[in-house]
């Protein structure tokens, strides 16, 4: 199996399409919601692309097909992964799903941007939370606003 083990991806890509297409078809739409493309439309079309794509590449590695190993200047292969950063990212991309009910997005969101900002080795105290929260807060008038897709204010529901 150590020369297959491109298949990895392929579970794990059949996984996500099979979650993507079951959550997209049990999903209950409201019949006046219900039009030439609903609400089901883009999760069954991305759901069935993901398992066409873990059939083509299982075909593609059980035939002998390998992926070209990283050939970019900036890495060093011989080098370990750096789990600091993934655990600190990780972390921080947990924490804000957890606080984004109570906190709202736009506190949230600023903790996930300064958050990763420091996890990827920025060290500008005092420039990297101004940026997160100025990010945040646009991204929130975007989506809320400008799209109409509604997000968690938190406490800031009022003001903004």
């Amino acid at each position: 199996m150590r020369n297959h083990s491109e298949l990895g991806v392929c579970v794990l890509l059949l996984a996500l399409g099979v979650l993507v297409l079951t959550d997209a078809l049990t999903m209950d739409v409201d019949i006046a919601q219900r039009g030439p493309v609903g609400p089901r439309t883009v999760p069954v079309v991305v759901g069935a692309g993901l398992l066409l794509i873990a059939a083509l590449l299982a075909v593609d590695v059980l035939r002998g097909g390998r992926g070209q190993a990283e050939a970019g200047e900036d890495v060093d292969l011989s080098e370990p992964a750096d789990w600091r950063t993934v655990l600190l990212l990780t972390g921080v991309f947990l924490g804000s799903a957890v606080l984004i009910e109570p906190l709202g997005f736009p506190a949230a969101g600023a903790l996930l941007f300064w958050g990763a900002a420091f996890a990827l080795g920025s060290r500008r105290h005092d420039r990297d939370p101004l940026v997160a929260a100025v990010l945040s807060l646009v991204t929130y008038a975007v989506f809320n606003n400008l799209l109409g897709v509604p997000l968690p204010g938190g406490p800031l529901m009022g003001v903004l």
